[in-house]
């Protein structure tokens, strides 16, 4: 409905007009005399003139609304290599290039290369993808331009213009209205209700004034339900209520769980490469005496301490995540929102047409006494049926039940004979029709209160008594039990009369007979109960957040099996503080009655207490709540701002794809932790490698391209990684980034790597005597393989909180790169290839001292790991 209005923003113009737009619908919305709102436009109900139109238009700009637009390809490319890492390796690489080591800066850039383009692709197509969900559809407006009435383009109204309404249409500027006959305004893409509310031309709002409640205010955005009226546009484009959502909800996105868990753990690695590289340089400086080969050789430590293929790594993970959801339906517009899933603890979701079906359901028809009665539901079908106005939603919810019109023939045994229209006056309507046995029936339905005060007969069980107070009293304590239970109630009533009448007014709806009541509710999806039962199961804890009232609202958490307990309503957040705000917002389920920025406030003070929140909405009231959350989630029926908010866009009604993403998201999660942990221990324990090495060793412990290359082959062995499993434990509860336990990861488990290679040193020195610069080729070529294979193994390892290769293993794809990348490492020094990186050929016996080191060091990383998970509860 509302991406005809979204545009691109047009500029100054549109921003000036925002600025003054709520102020002054606010002053105006109080004046009762209309013509002051009209002579401060300079217009009258003939209208403006078309030059006057065309300046305003010009002024004011075209009446669209600021649209996210949709980023190039090049910014893509360019965002794919914004990434922290991305940017050291290509200092490393331009440095390498500056010093002529031209074999280090081809390897780094390669590596580069590959991460970027992968993530640019990936992000490009899924972004593409999203725009396909938008349809924009031309429509025009009835407007009055002097004196005649015409059709003009939605985007060419401006300020001034008098504008038409009537059944179906939809509200194309904010007016203030000066005509309205039975006017009802749809406004659920706006405050999340489901039902209508009526609009006067001079109605009065009750206090506490909300905007959006006001009688004599129309928004755009909003549609027409029934009725006719007129009123002048006082907002168009940037400057209407929609308009100060819409810049809400466009330009930079809040900062995700996913976000800041990337760049603390990017500027810990950072930190730690800052630290470690100089200590490297200077010591090989003056312990070897030749600079320029140190700091070649410091530079490689530079790129083994960076995880180079992080980004990568992360990019495929979440690029399988997303290709995963596609196959159920659910579309991925950023990729970062598949981890943000797996780390959500709670979710906040809207109530109308998220977890319910947005459609109003007749669910009880009952006589006074309470019981079914298929007489109540004939009478109602018998009004909704012969009713000429447009049928609105409880009309529509009554006309469902088609097997009624079979049981009393009503196009062939009744007839119209008068209809009495719908006023909020009397709020009732009725028709009088012709029955089988000629009779004239007068069948009305209307607000309980309105039709009991006409009525004086009650019907019970066939037969007529008097409608005494204490039978009146029943009734309303009976509709005011439905209504706790989020029931809307209307009462049926009748009344006979003599044929030949033909002509019924108000006054003939007197005497009436009550017959009972209809009780109708906008239901719960199926879905919603499991999908909620299955979040809670996995950690992830629900909270409701709706405009709409606490009544309707604690009966539809009932059926879902959310424990409403104590609702917040939405004036009591605006008397909270920031900090009373979280903890409310931490203590409390359901909050009612709640505003678009009051959404957004309790979302943000969930985060504020630690929490990673998701909101499931699908209004534009939810637009700002979906921009705020770390993960937005809407649906393909949802407005067109709500779609461009969200990360996440169900394409179908089933939300037992949110229980899905949630484990997809803590695979994705699992899968990338796996790469940092193992490369940044391997890493770190290599560093204390090369320091020790360093120190003693006459001659350097590995060449700079050696060590580029066998980090290389390490990462290669890794992306096998997004197609590893998690263990079902790992998946019971929320994963969120913890720098803390990464780097306590990396000081346990890092050393013990150094461990065996001081034995792989030991070895080469003592036993195979690889002491003198001339020998120094063996001792690196038995570094090189030890180095390789222990950290390609170690994936093992590290990727389960079991004992690897029998209670838990490696899904095929990384179990064979793991195979290949250690065959590759102990064939490359018996190649061309190795001998041109300076590698040799190893002794035969080098190999069973190598199967006793990697058995060890295995051993040794499982009981470590063990200790850590018990020591820090954490993995």
């Amino acid at each position: 409905m509302l991406n005809l209005l979204v545009e691109k923003e047009t500029g100054r113009k549109d921003r000036r007009a925002a600025g003054m737009a709520r102020p002054q619908i606010e002053s105006w919305a109080l004046h009762e005399d209309i013509t002051r709102v009209l002579d401060a436009y300079g217009t009258s109900p003939a209208g403006l003139s078309t030059e006057a139109a065309r300046q305003r238009l010009d002024e004011h700009g075209p009446n669209t609304v600021v649209h996210e637009q949709a980023a190039g390809w090049w910014v893509h490319l360019l965002h794919a290599f914004n990434n922290a890492f991305i940017l050291l390796l290509l200092a490393l690489a331009v440095v390498a290039a500056l010093t002529r080591d031209f074999e280090a800066a081809v390897i780094i850039a390669t590596m580069v290369l590959i991460s970027a383009v992968l993530r640019f692709t990936q992000e490009f197509r899924s972004s593409k993808a999203a725009e396909k969900l938008k349809e924009m559809v031309e429509t025009t407006a009835t407007v009055t331009r002097r004196g005649v009435k015409a059709e003009v383009a939605v985007d060419e109204l401006v300020p001034g213009d008098i504008v038409h309404l009537s059944a179906g249409d939809m509200i194309p500027a904010d007016l203030r209205l000066f005509f309205a006959k039975d006017l009802f305004v749809s406004q659920s893409a706006l405050t999340g209700e489901s039902l209508p509310v009526e609009k006067f031309a001079n109605g009065h709002a009750a206090e506490p004034l909300n905007l959006l409640d006001h009688p004599k205010l129309c928004f755009m955005g909003t549609n027409v339900i029934s009725g006719t009226g007129s009123g002048v546009a006082v907002g168009t484009g940037a400057g209407t209520y929609l308009g100060s959502l819409a810049r809400q909800v466009t330009g930079r996105r809040v900062e995700t769980e996913f976000d800041r868990g990337v760049g603390r753990v990017s500027r810990l690695l950072i930190r730690f490469t800052l630290v470690m590289v100089p200590v490297v340089f200077f010591i090989n400086g003056f312990t070897k005496g030749d600079w320029v080969q140190s700091f070649f050789f410091a530079l490689s430590v530079a790129v083994g301490l960076t995880p180079e293929m992080l980004p990568m790594i992360v990019t495929a993970n979440l690029a399988r995540g997303a290709v995963n959801m596609s196959r159920k339906k659910v579309i991925v517009k950023r990729l970062h929102s598949i981890q943000n899933f797996g780390a959500m603890d709670v979710l906040c979701s809207d109530k109308t047409g998220t977890l319910t079906l947005d459609r109003v359901v007749l669910e009880r028809h009952l006589d006074v006494l309470g019981r079914d009665s298929e007489k109540v539901l004939q009478l109602a079908y018998l009004n909704s049926y012969y009713q000429t106005g447009l049928k609105n939603l409880l009309d529509v919810a009554i006309l469902q039940h088609a097997e009624v019109a079979e049981g009393l023939h009503v196009a062939t045994d009744y007839r119209l004979i008068d209809e009495i229209p719908f006023d909020f006056g009397r709020r009732r309507m009725s028709v009088i029709v012709e029955t089988p046995r000629t009779e004239e029936m007068l069948v009305t339905k209307g607000a309980v209160e309105e039709v009991l005060r006409a009525a004086s007969l009650v019907d019970m069980d066939r037969q007529l008594v008097p409608l005494r107070a204490p039978v009146q009293e029943d009734a309303l304590r009976m509709t005011r039990d439905l209504n706790q239970q989020g029931f809307r109630v209307i009462a049926v009533a009748y009344r006979k009369f003599e044929p030949g009448k033909g002509v019924y007014s108000v006054a003939d709806e007197s005497d009436l007979i009550l017959a009972g009541f209809i009780a109708f509710l906008d239901p719960p999806k199926e879905s919603a109960a499991p999908a909620i039962r299955a979040l809670r199961e996995h950690g992830v804890s629900i909270k409701i957040l709706t405009g709409d009232s606490d009544v309707v609202t604690a009966r539809i958490c009932a059926e879902v099996g959310v424990e409403a307990g104590r609702i917040i309503l939405g004036h009591e957040i605006d008397n909270l503080d920031d900090a009373a705000l979280a903890e409310v917002a931490d203590a409390a389920t359901v909050f009612a009655k709640v505003s678009p920025d009051q959404k957004a406030r309790v979302i943000e003070a969930l985060q504020a207490r630690g929490r990673v929140v998701g909101f499931l909405g699908d209004g534009i009231n939810d637009a700002p709540a979906l921009r705020q959350a770390d993960i937005g989630i809407s649906v393909n029926t949802a407005v067109d701002i709500a779609k461009e908010s969200a990360d996440i866009i169900l394409l179908e009604k089933s939300l037992m794809v949110l229980e899905e993403g949630v484990l997809e998201g803590r695979r994705t999660f699992g899968n990338i932790l796996k790469y940092i942990r193992m490369g940044t221990s391997s890493n770190f324990g290599n560093m204390f490698s090369v320091l020790g090495a360093s120190a003693w060793l006459p001659f350097l412990p590995m060449q700079p391209v050696q060590l580029l290359v066998q980090n290389l082959l390490y990462d290669f062995s890794q992306i096998g990684i997004p197609f590893d499993r998690m263990d079902e434990e790992y998946l019971k509860k929320p994963r969120k980034w913890d720098v803390q336990a990464i780097a306590r990861f990396v000081l346990f488990l890092g050393p013990v790597s150094s461990v065996f290679d001081y034995l792989t040193f030991g070895l080469m020195w003592f036993v195979f005597g690889a002491k003198t610069p001339a020998a120094q080729p063996v001792f690196q070529t038995g570094w090189f393989i030890e180095g390789l294979l222990s950290q390609t193994l170690v994936v093992h390892i590290i990727r389960t909180r079991k004992v690897p290769f029998v209670e838990s293993r490696a899904a095929a794809p990384l179990t064979f790169l793991t195979i290949v990348v250690m065959a590759a490492g102990l064939a490359i020094p018996f190649t061309a290839f190795g001998d041109a990186l300076g590698l040799a050929p190893l002794p035969a016996a080098y190999f069973g001292w190598l199967a006793v080191i990697l058995i060890s060091y295995v051993v040794l990383a499982q009981i470590v790991k063990n200790w850590f998970a018990r020591r820090f509860g954490y993995y």
